[in-house]
């Protein structure tokens, strides 16, 4: 059985950092590319960052770039997100997801191209 926790959300000031954590067990991490995704209320769930099962390519939105860092232990089977410089608009609901391939693709962002998802951690910036 998979299972995908993540970890490390919390209340945060605009202008902080975090930094979250995804483990996943019941299957080869290292052979899935992982997404942090997150969703607000009232919108709709969105890509935040992609990286591929070996750890050697990134891909993030265009809210986040410059600012958040995807990583991965592949030896840990774990994932992180650091984030910084963090925002208001950055709360949300942040969720790690696993795709089976080892790669992106452009269609990254998509979250019906994952296949095992956590059940998300809270992110709140306060202004």
């Amino acid at each position: 059985q998979v299972q995908v926790v993540e970890s490390g959300g919390g209340l945060v000031q605009t202008g902080g950092s975090l930094r979250l954590s995804c483990t996943v067990s019941g299957l080869s991490f290292d052979d899935y590319a992982m997404g942090w995704f997150r969703q607000a209320p009232g919108k709709e769930r969105e890509g935040v960052s992609c990286i591929v099962s070996s750890g050697s390519g990134t891909y993030y939105s265009d809210p986040v770039e410059d600012r958040f860092t995807v990583s991965r232990d592949n030896a840990k089977n774990t994932l992180y997100l650091q984030m910084n410089r963090l925002e208001p608009e950055d709360t949300a609901m942040y969720y790690c997801a696993a795709r089976s391939s080892a790669l992106c693709s452009d269609s990254w962002y998509r979250p019906s191209r994952y296949n095992y998802w956590g059940q998300g951690t809270q992110v709140t910036v306060s202004s």
